[in-house]
């Protein structure tokens, strides 16, 4: 028992060498948001990383909490493209859930630790400077696109990194909520992905991580893809192979990977520790996308 302990603090070593002092981008979602058990695992895994050396920033979705209490509160969900169209009244619940009570957890989660963690918005300090998205479906040949109104669904502008760098070398950690500002200080709902991606981007981060609710990126055989270049996972898109609510986060990894960013994990979080044994050991447990 104690060899196997040692063995396993051994081959994390060349990894805690590797990426001490660099930024790594966690987007936290799914069941592992969800399961009293992950909760705790994944905040404990994100204080180790940040005493090993590592700084870690974790952003994080909530759409299942979201959805809740507008259920509770009357109010019908509409998706469009997997996006929830988001009105006034809807935008003022998704604030209030992700901003005030998600975050709130997971930073107090993080800081029952012994982490210090402190929470965000995309509003604070314009962290996040975003605009109304503009969703384009294509028709018919004899058609012009059609233009569809999600509300106030935003996508990224810029990030101002200077304030993620200032938590970073105090010994923080960022834990970033998806909600973004506009120019004229309206407020958008941004998908997590892409605001994952956009700061890892703006970070030069190493690595991006996409915590889901599967094994990784699967072949056309069912079987998992242990590592692939981003332009190979391109062609698996143009194919139709990646489906479903996988294309965002591919489409999020081909972004950043060619902006910079390290490498780019899309990893299971229903597995404990899952972020530790995808950095600090030799096969990881998900897909690993290269540049």
């Amino acid at each position: 028992m104690t060899s196997n302990v040692a063995d396993i603090l051994i081959e994390a070593l060349p990894y805690i060498r590797r990426f001490y002092g660099k930024t790594i981008v966690i987007k936290y979602g799914g069941h592992a948001m969800v399961d009293a058990y992950l909760k705790e695992g994944f905040a404990r895994d994100i204080t180790l990383l940040k005493f090993v050396g590592l700084h870690p920033v974790v952003v994080h979705g909530g759409g299942p909490q979201i959805g809740s209490v507008l259920e509770k509160m009357g109010m019908n969900s509409q998706f469009v493209h997997g996006m929830r169209v988001t009105d006034e009244p809807t935008m003022d619940v998704v604030e209030m859930v992700l901003v005030g009570k998600v975050n709130k957890e997971i930073v107090a989660q993080i800081s029952q630790q012994g982490g210090k963690a402190v929470g965000l918005s995309g509003k604070d300090g314009g962290l996040i400077l975003s605009r109304k998205l503009r969703l384009v479906r294509t028709r018919a040949e004899d058609k012009p696109p059609e233009i569809i109104d999600v509300g106030m669904v935003g996508e990224v502008i810029s990030v101002n990194s200077d304030i993620i760098r200032t938590l970073e070398t105090g010994g923080f950690i960022p834990v970033i909520a998806p909600v973004g500002v506009g120019e004229s200080g309206e407020t958008y709902n941004i998908n997590a992905d892409w605001v994952a991606s956009k700061i890892a981007v703006a970070l030069n981060a190493v690595k991006l991580i996409l915590l889901t609710d599967v094994e990784g990126v699967m072949d056309k055989t069912g079987s998992l893809i242990s590592s692939i270049k981003a332009g190979a996972m391109k062609k698996m898109l143009e194919e139709g192979t990646i489906s479903g609510g996988m294309i965002p986060k591919i489409e999020c990894a081909i972004e950043a990977l060619q902006r910079g960013v390290g490498r780019v994990h899309i990893i299971d979080g229903r597995k404990p520790h899952a972020v530790l044994l995808e950095l600090f050991t030799d096969k990881g447990i998900g897909t690993e996308v290269r540049g």
